[in-house]
C-alpha cells in the first residue's frame, strides 16, 4: 500500500536531501551530493524496514528527476536503488549523465 508523502529538500553546499516523515518519528532519505556541471549524484535512499513497499523510495526518486527536468540537470544514479528504477523508467534516459 502507497503512502501519500509529503516530500522537503534541503541543501547544505554541495550536500543534498530529499526526505519525509514517516509515523512514529521514523524518516525516508535519499542524498546526493552536487556537482560542477549541473548534475547530482544520488548516494543513498534510505526506508525504514518497518515501511518498505510501500513506494516510498520510488516517490522520493520521482520527486528528484521532476526537479532535474525543472531545474535543467543530470543525475548519476550511483544508488542501486536508483540505479534499478531508472532501468526501470526508459523515459528518464534524458536525465542521465
Amino acid at each position: 500500500m502507497a503512502i501519500d508523502l509529503d516530500i522537503h529538500h534541503t541543501v547544505n553546499g554541495d550536500h543534498g536531501r530529499y526526505w519525509a516523515d514517516l509515523d512514529g518519528g521514523a524518516q525516508a532519505e535519499m542524498t546526493y551530493l552536487r556537482r560542477p556541471d549541473r548534475s547530482i549524484i544520488i548516494t543513498h535512499t534510505g526506508v525504514p524496514r518497518a515501511f518498505e513497499g510501500r513506494s516510498i523510495a520510488l516517490q522520493l526518486v520521482k520527486r528528484a528527476v521532476a526537479d532535474a527536468r525543472e531545474g535543467n540537470f543530470k543525475i548519476v544514479p550511483q544508488c542501486p536503488y536508483v540505479a534499478v528504477q531508472f532501468r526501470r523508467h526508459p523515459d528518464w534516459d534524458d536525465l542521465l549523465v
